[in-house]
């Protein structure tokens, strides 16, 4: 009974996900995954939630094939276009929230779970089997290996990645604030992780080796490891139609690197 309950309400959340490009903002708002920092003084963080995170594979897949069955049918470049589009804005609230699963599950270098919680997890780890589990179809193991620029070069050409040394916190901050919205990958001096960006906001959500040596959802204010890098480099993952194409159809994305 659970869940199927937790079927039929995460069905109708993707629903409106998938509604309507135009409506991006507002679905935000409505999917609201993190609304408060991970760590509050006096709280424990939250603890991690495999059972959801199944189920929300096992949507998300479903989900995939059928966009990716309307896409082959549709008759006209227009109607592969408005798939692509609605595939976007699924993946910009479908992605978050399995990266939400996460949350509190340990970090250590070496880390490789497989699942939220059942063991420990390193920052590539944690970026590849987010994406693996969102039906990327990618080498999980030699992907979270690869120095992060090599994992954004697996999934978007260079020319859609922005790099940014020695640029001021504050600085990179109002730059992100101003782009589009989206799912980005963000690699840093020596670490990886997620970047979710909102209209004039953002979050970082990475498996930290700092300070709480967990997985955390931060706000701009508290990402204190994306402050102290001197080098930032990023992509949107959901904004480039390409990737999104090959994820529908399920193409095989060939890792960069060594």
């Amino acid at each position: 009974m659970r869940r199927s309950c937790f079927g039929t309400l995460l069905v109708f959340a993707l629903v409106a996900g998938a509604a309507g490009w135009f409506f991006r903002a507002e679905l935000k708002t409505l999917w609201k995954c993190h609304g408060e920092p991970v760590l509050v003084v006096g709280k424990r963080p939250p603890e991690p939630d495999p059972e959801r995170y199944e189920l929300l594979k096992e949507e998300i897949e479903r989900w995939r094939r059928n966009l990716g069955q309307r896409y082959r049918e549709a008759g006209s470049d227009r109607g592969r276009d408005a798939v692509i589009e609605e595939a976007a804005v699924f993946l910009e609230t479908a992605l978050p929230d399995l990266m939400n699963c996460w949350l509190g599950t340990p970090w250590d270098f070496n880390g490789h779970c497989e699942t939220p919680g059942s063991g420990k997890i390193a920052c590539g780890y944690f970026v590849a089997t987010v994406l693996r589990d969102a039906g990327f179809r990618v080498d999980r193991y030699r992907l979270a290996r690869q120095p992060s620029q090599n994992i954004l070069r697996t999934f978007l050409p260079k020319g859609e990645m922005s790099l940014r040394v020695g640029v001021p916190y504050e600085d990179f901050a109002n730059e992100l604030r101003q782009m589009t919205p989206g799912v980005r990958i963000v690699g840093l001096d020596t670490h990886v992780g997620f970047i979710v960006g909102r209209p004039g906001e953002f979050r970082f959500v990475h498996s930290s080796g700092s300070s709480p040596w967990c997985v955390v959802d931060e706000a701009e204010a508290d990402a204190e490891v994306l402050r102290r890098s001197n080098y930032r480099v990023h992509g949107n993952l959901t904004t480039h139609r390409e990737l999104v194409r090959k994820w529908l159809l399920g193409e095989q994305f060939r890792v960069v690197g060594r």
